[in-house]
Parts: C-alpha cells; sequence; structure tokens
C-alpha cells in the first residue's frame, strides 16, 4: 500500500508539474503574445466587403458587381435550422465553452501525438472567428497561439449570439459566395429562409472545404458531408429520426445560381459601375453600396423587345446568311438519339436518357462552344423534313422549326438583294447546321445574330432622367455603348434644330422657302456642291411647315443659307450640342454633324417639354450599407405654371451651364412634378427657347407623323406624337427622333463600319418600327396629353400655296399658327426668293427676336 500511495504521489506531483509548467507557459505566452494582438472591439462594427448592387427606379436588381458575394443577415434572420447545421458540424458545444474548447484541443494534441502530423480540429467557431478575421490561413504553432487568446478576447468582448452572426455571415463557402446569404443564392438561387432542411444540411457542411467538397464541384464528397451534418443534427437532439431520414433521401438540387437579375440593362449598369469607381475607386466594390438608377423596369423590358425585334427583321429582310458552322453526322447517331425520345416516356426522362448517349454529349461540347447572343440559342439540326426541321439545343433537348419558322430565309446574296423564297426546309437547312433560333410566341424561328447595329434611349423630358437604354444586341459580345459612344450622322433628324433657329429668327410655319436646285460653291465640300431632295424632285415655293414635313433638304439647305451658318451653329448649343462638333457650313442642314443617340434625346427634351433644356442623368440615389443616403440627385427640372416648388421628382447627378438665352426670354420660376423620391426643394429648368417656338415645332413635328415621313406612326391610334426620320447618304444612318409630353425616345440603326444599309432602308423603315414597338407599350394606359398653347399664338386660316391670310370662304385654306402680330395679310407680298422670310415674318427679323 505504501508503495502505491507512494506512485500514486509521484504522479500527481508529476501532473502537477506538467499543469505548472503549461501554467507557466500559458502566462509567458500571453505576456508575450498579448501586446501584439489586434483590438477585438472591431468586431462590434465590422464591415463586410459587400457587392455592388444596381437597382431600377422600382428596387429591381439590374446588376451586381464585385468579386465576392455576400448578403449580410441579421441573427434573427438566419433560420434556427441553418445555425444547428452549422453548430453541428462545426462546434456543438459553442454555447458551453468560453471561446476555447480544451476537449477539443486535448483531442488534436493526442492525433498529433499518435501520427506525427499536424490534423484540422479543435478550434472552436470563436476561434474560426479569429482565423477569417485577424490570421492568415498559414498552420502554425504561433498562430494557433495567437488563435486562442483571440478567442478568449472575442469571447469578452461580445454575445455568443453576436460571435455566430458574424462567422455565418464571414465564412467562405465556396464559389466565390461568403457567409449564408451568399450561399443560398450560389447553391440554390433562394433566401435562407426558403432552404429546406437537406439544404441547410449541405451548406452546413461546407467550411472543411468549400472550394473541393461542394455540391457542383464534387457531388459525391459534398453528398458525404450532407449525411454527416443531418447525423450529428439528428444525435443532438436538433431534428427528428422522421426529419432526418426524409432529408437523407433528397438528390443533390444545388447549381450555380448568378444573381436575380430582374431588369436586364446591361449598359446603363456598366455606366453605374464606371461612375462608382469614378468616385470611390475600387471600395465600390466591397463597401455595399446600393444604387438606384432612373430606369424604369417596365420600359426598359419594352425597348428590349422592340430593340431586338427590329434589328432582327431588319436581318430577316436581307435573307438568310447560312449555317454559323457544319459537321458531319452520321445516321445510327441520329438514330439513336431519337430512339431515346420515345413516344410515351416523360419529357425529363427521355432527355436525360437521350443527353446520356456518348455522341450527344459530344454535340453538347460542339454547341458549348456557341454562346446564347441576344437570347438566339445555338442549336444542331439533326433532321430535316419536308417543311420542318429538328434542331438539338444541348442537354437532350429537342425543337421543332415548323414552315412558319423558316419560309422567311431566302438566300442572302447583298445588301439589296436575295434568292428566291425557298421551297421547302431542305432548301434552307441540312443536317449538321450549326443555327441559331428563337422563340416566338410559344413557337420557335430559325433566326441569325444580326451584324446591323441599333441604339434606343428613352428619357423623361420634364427631368432628364432616362427611363430605358439599350446600347447593343449583347453587352457580352460588345460592351461599346452605341447610345452614348456611337458618334452617328443624325441626317434629317437634326432639321428641326435648324428650322428652330428660323422660327427664333423671324420666319413662320407658313414662310415661303423655293424648293430648287442648289449649287453652293464652297473647297470645303470639295469644289461645287449639288444637294438633292431623297425623291429627286423639285416642288417650287414650299411652305416652311410642308418642307419639314415632307423632309426637303433643299428647303432644309436654303433656310440654313438665309438664316446664317454660324447663328443656326451657336442657336443648336442651346439644345445641348457642342458648337465645336458641328460642321460650319451648309451640310449641317442635312444632318452632316456627328452626334450620339443621347444628344439628340437631350435635343428634342427641349421641344417636347415646352423649350426648356435638362441634362440627361440615370444615378436617383446612392445608398450606403447601413440605409443612409450618401448621394441624392440634383438637377433643374422643367415647371409649368402653378407648380409647386416642394415635391418628389428625379434629379441628375450633374449640371452644366448652358448657352445664354435672349435677353427677352426670362427664366422660369417653377417645377413639373415627376414623382420619384421625394426632396425639400426644386430649382427651374433654363429655357432655352421660347413656349411659342416650341409649340410651333411641335405641332410641325406631329404633322410629320399625321401626313409626312412618319406617318407609319399614326397606328399607335394617338394625336399626342411628334417626330422625326433621319436618313444619311446611302442609307448609313437610319434614325427616328419622337416625343409626346412625358417621353422622349431616339432610335438609330446602321452598321459599325458605315456600310450602307441597303435599297430603301431610310429612317421610316429600319429604325420607326423600333420606335413605335416601344412607345406603344411604354404608353399604354397612359392618356393622351398635347402641349397647351402658350400665350401670344394665334391660329388663322391661310391659303396653303402663297401662305398668306385666306380669303373668306377659300375652299382649300388650312389652318396655321402665328406669333400675335405677325398674321400675314390677304396682300402681303409672296416671296419666292427662298433666301428671307415674307414680309410679315421679316418685320424686325433681328429685332424681334423670341
Amino acid at each position: 500500500m505504501r508503495l502505491l500511495s507512494k506512485f500514486i504521489k509521484i504522479c500527481l506531483a508529476v501532473i502537477a508539474g506538467f499543469f505548472s509548467i503549461g501554467a507557466v507557459f500559458a502566462i509567458a505566452a500571453y505576456l508575450y503574445f498579448a501586446p501584439n494582438l489586434p483590438d477585438v472591439t472591431a468586431l462590434r462594427d465590422v464591415q463586410f466587403q459587400v457587392p455592388l448592387k444596381v437597382y431600377s427606379a422600382n428596387g429591381e436588381l439590374m446588376a451586381e458587381y464585385g468579386q465576392k458575394r455576400r448578403d449580410p443577415l441579421r441573427f434573427d434572420q438566419i433560420p434556427p435550422r441553418l445555425v444547428h447545421a452549422f453548430l453541428a458540424a462545426e462546434d456543438a458545444r459553442f454555447y458551453e465553452h468560453p471561446g476555447v474548447s480544451v476537449r477539443g484541443l486535448l483531442r488534436a494534441a493526442y492525433e498529433l501525438i499518435r501520427t506525427g502530423h499536424k490534423v484540422q480540429g479543435g478550434s472552436t467557431i470563436t476561434m474560426q472567428l479569429a482565423r477569417n478575421f485577424f490570421l492568415s490561413d498559414r498552420k502554425t504553432y504561433t498562430r494557433k497561439i495567437r488563435e486562442l487568446f483571440l478567442a478568449l478576447k472575442i469571447e469578452k468582448a461580445l454575445t455568443k449570439n453576436q460571435i455566430l452572426g458574424l462567422y455565418l455571415n464571414k465564412i467562405y463557402l465556396g464559389n466565390h459566395a461568403y457567409g449564408v446569404g451568399a450561399a443560398a443564392h450560389v447553391y440554390y438561387g433562394v433566401d435562407v429562409n426558403k432552404l429546406t432542411l437537406a439544404q441547410m444540411a449541405m451548406i452546413g457542411g461546407l467550411p472543411r472545404a468549400p472550394s473541393t467538397c461542394n455540391p457542383v464541384a464534387d457531388p459525391q464528397c459534398a453528398l458525404g458531408r450532407r449525411a454527416y451534418v443531418l447525423t450529428r443534427m439528428r444525435d443532438l437532439g436538433y431534428i427528428t429520426a422522421a426529419e432526418y431520414d426524409k432529408a437523407m433521401h433528397q438528390p443533390i438540387t444545388a447549381s450555380l445560381h448568378a444573381a436575380n437579375i430582374q431588369v436586364h440593362a446591361p449598359y446603363v449598369a456598366e455606366m453605374v459601375r464606371a461612375e462608382m469607381v469614378k468616385r470611390y475607386g475600387e471600395q465600390a466594390y466591397t463597401n455595399g453600396f446600393k444604387v438606384y438608377t432612373t430606369v424604369r423596369g417596365k420600359d426598359q423590358a419594352a425597348a428590349n423587345r422592340a430593340y431586338r425585334s427590329d434589328l432582327i427583321a431588319y436581318t430577316e429582310r436581307h435573307g438568310y446568311r447560312g449555317p454559323e458552322a457544319r459537321v458531319t453526322l452520321r445516321p445510327e447517331q441520329i438514330k439513336a438519339f431519337f430512339s431515346r425520345l420515345r413516344p410515351g416516356a416523360k419529357a425529363a426522362d427521355a432527355a436525360n436518357s437521350a443527353a446520356a448517349l456518348p455522341d450527344v454529349k459530344r454535340w453538347d461540347e460542339l454547341l458549348a462552344q456557341y454562346q446564347p447572343v441576344g437570347g438566339l440559342l445555338p442549336g444542331l439540326v439533326v433532321a430535316v423534313e419536308s417543311k420542318s426541321a429538328q434542331v438539338y439545343l444541348g442537354s437532350g433537348r429537342v425543337v421543332s422549326l415548323a414552315w412558319s419558322g423558316l419560309s422567311w430565309a431566302r438566300r442572302y446574296i447583298n445588301r439589296d438583294a436575295v434568292g428566291k423564297a425557298p421551297a421547302d426546309a431542305a432548301a434552307v437547312l441540312k443536317v449538321g447546321d450549326v443555327i441559331r433560333v428563337r422563340e416566338t410566341q410559344g413557337k420557335w424561328r430559325l433566326t441569325q445574330v444580326p451584324k446591323v447595329s441599333g441604339a434606343l434611349v428613352s428619357l423623361d423630358p420634364d427631368t432628364g432622367a432616362i427611363v430605358a437604354l439599350v446600347g447593343g444586341f449583347d453587352y457580352n459580345a460588345s460592351k461599346f455603348n452605341l447610345v452614348t459612344q456611337a458618334m452617328r450622322q443624325p441626317g434629317s433628324s437634326f432639321k428641326p434644330f435648324i428650322y428652330s433657329a428660323a422660327l427664333h429668327k423671324g420666319y413662320t410655319p407658313a414662310t415661303l422657302i423655293n424648293d430648287a436646285p442648289v449649287v453652293v460653291k464652297d473647297s470645303a465640300l470639295g469644289g461645287a456642291w449639288r444637294p438633292e431632295n431623297y425623291e429627286r424632285r423639285f416642288h417650287g415655293p414650299t411652305r416652311l411647315r410642308i418642307g419639314l414635313v415632307d423632309s426637303l433638304n433643299l428647303v432644309s439647305v436654303r433656310v440654313l443659307q438665309a438664316i446664317g451658318i454660324d447663328y443656326a451653329v451657336q442657336y443648336a448649343a442651346r439644345f445641348g450640342f457642342n458648337p465645336k462638333d458641328l460642321p460650319h457650313n451648309l451640310t449641317l442642314a442635312l444632318g452632316s454633324a456627328s452626334v450620339t443617340p443621347l444628344e439628340m434625346a437631350t435635343g428634342y427634351a427641349v421641344f417636347a417639354n415646352g423649350g426648356y433644356r435638362v441634362k440627361p442623368y440615370f444615378i436617383q440615389r446612392i445608398v450606403a450599407e447601413d440605409g443612409s443616403v450618401l448621394y441624392h440627385a440634383d438637377t433643374p427640372v422643367v415647371c409649368q405654371p402653378n407648380c409647386r416648388q416642394t415635391q418628389s421628382v428625379m434629379r441628375p447627378a450633374v449640371t452644366t451651364a448652358l448657352p445664354s438665352p435672349p435677353a427677352t426670354l426670362a427664366p422660369s420660376t417653377s417645377v413639373v412634378p415627376s414623382a420619384v423620391v421625394s426632396v425639400p426643394t426644386t430649382r427651374p429648368a433654363q429655357r432655352v427657347i421660347s413656349a411659342v417656338n416650341a409649340y410651333q415645332m411641335t405641332s410641325m413635328l406631329r404633322d410629320v407623323i399625321r401626313m409626312g415621313t412618319g406617318r407609319a406612326a399614326l397606328a399607335l391610334h394617338r394625336t399626342d406624337l411628334a417626330g422625326k426620320t433621319g436618313t444619311t447618304n446611302d442609307q448609313v444612318d437610319a434614325w427616328f427622333s419622337g416625343f409626346d409630353s412625358r417621353l422622349v425616345t431616339v432610335v438609330w440603326v446602321g452598321f459599325a463600319d458605315n456600310k450602307p444599309l441597303g435599297h430603301a432602308e431610310t429612317g421610316a423603315r429600319a429604325a420607326l418600327p423600333m420606335w413605335m414597338s416601344y412607345m406603344r407599350a411604354a404608353l399604354q394606359g397612359i392618356p393622351e396629353s398635347t402641349m397647351p398653347q402658350p400665350p401670344g399664338i394665334v391660329t388663322v386660316k391661310i391659303d396653303p400655296t402663297t401662305g398668306l391670310l385666306a380669303q373668306p370662304g377659300a375652299r382649300h385654306a388650312v389652318f396655321e399658327t402665328f406669333r400675335v402680330g405677325h398674321v400675314p395679310k390677304a396682300d402681303t407680298p409672296r416671296n419666292t426668293a427662298g433666301t428671307e422670310a415674307t414680309a410679315q415674318g421679316a418685320q424686325g427679323l433681328t429685332q424681334q427676336l423670341y
């Protein structure tokens, strides 16, 4: 007994010695490491690296930028069972230990002694949090010691729920997902509160090897981890045996999900991204900014549809260019494929069975080389019948092209010629063709990626807010924004600015201009320049209104020649054009300047809003991660009579100085409401042309639609629309710029390399249909609203031939508007020279500006 007692004493002494040494070592380690440990109280106000998110005006997600996907959640927003999944997998005693688990450390130490290798384990959730926020991932003994002391400090500084909340938002879970909120979206495309138990367990098992053992990279490995987590949850009493059994038998449903984009406006999103980086640098991608744009989701969707439909219609008019590629398919391959798609089998089962064939897998690899472009899907022709074809789209999916989707495909010869109509499907397609298809109205149709380009921009004329913008057919194919970056000649769509300058100088809509040949000698134009009308006919003395309605080039040239080039160039600055960018010669009358579609929309907004200059903008407000508003756009807005000085408006980010208007134009002092967000005050926009000028120009531009080159728009059955077509030489550029009092929309169609669009591809044919399709949708349900007649203007009947006051009872008289005091007299001499206004319009040409 004495020996046993002595042995026990020795053992106790040894153990005490080890504990003493350990205690001394721990104290020494603490004294050594403590001074250099970081301040863990910073965790109370931690800033996660949250991506930049871009939203529409109505809060719909448009884009997300940043290398890390993260959706921070409050602890009470995380489902308890998801919390239990992580506790079961990582730290079941989390709520019991002080931040360090002695049991876990001893187990890890035992494994180290037994195997001689450092193994994973022993780290509590608090220790993992310390490592994630303050330490590197290098596995060293000094890092482990620092991790222990930091965990103890964290436990003193924060509550258990605070620690767990930080951990669940910080932890990396694979595929750029940081935190459980992001993981739910990345793997399952849902919010955390919509996850099933099996999905929660799958996410809970990810921290051990997030990159290599996730359900996308290695489904079997992830399935094993899920089983482990579910087993632990059952054993710990978090779930019942029945729930365990049900979850264990659930299939893997994970796949990679991009951000849930609700409004497709990639060109606007890129404009926002560039602006945010300009303002905040690289922090724009990590500080959790939310940017609310002026884009309206409904209008943007309508713009996308109209844009793609118009460009596809153009490319179909000019014939089928043939397949993008052609491969050889053996008959036995096709036979085996269709045998798997047997009648009576479930569609999904048949497709999966067909996709499992080795040959079909090679078809999938082939199609993977051709990405969808603008919603046009790549497909492989696998069968051609008399009036139809079967097209394989990948993953066992096959669709049928009926004759209605094939009969358009005449062979492309050149931009002005196509082949004869095909007699059957074999004249269009062959087995092995790699083609493009699109679904329209529930039916599939052969198509091709348009080579022609286009742009559409729509804005609120009272505020300058851009409500829809399409800068290209497919952003992934070309990031060049044709709305803001493409400098193109506007053709006749620039004429309204010249006509407005003429009205400002004393002309009236009834002024007669001689539509007759003009020869201009100008060395800058290569000697003698002989402009022509599009139809190459002359009409003689023509009223100014008709000259614009019928887009007569010779009338426009004579008007510009009469009012003066320098004057017209400076006047155009009122509409936002830079005088330095405008040609200082008579070609300006035919739209030879190089402008962007956005500049054209800015100019037409002046007519639409009654004479005020607004600045286009696209950022409404910038919100910080904590919800505080960092920036609110502020710009002058249009004010009509009786509007309030305090209201809800959209405001742009930047304002610029405008050319000074004539001294007779008093600035406006009130604002038109355009409710989006509430702001305390509004600043009135500057008037740059008179209300009378804007009214008369709008009246003439309405006649362009009522009886001129834009009359196809009568199909919209609205009387409040105004606009102007534009076509440049050889049909290189096609435009339509139009508006009502609430919306200005400009459309351009052309080739990037300035090739002609083809015979008869004018603004009315190539661009107007896109404008009409968009405006039909954007104005649906919105009542007509015409510009009210301003003071100082009268309407009288005139003789349409002479432009003079009509005699009483005249049969062909027409109504025309004039400024008070400028109504023509019946005996006023007729002007036919084409270089000056009629007598009634010439009274004080430069003295009485308006």
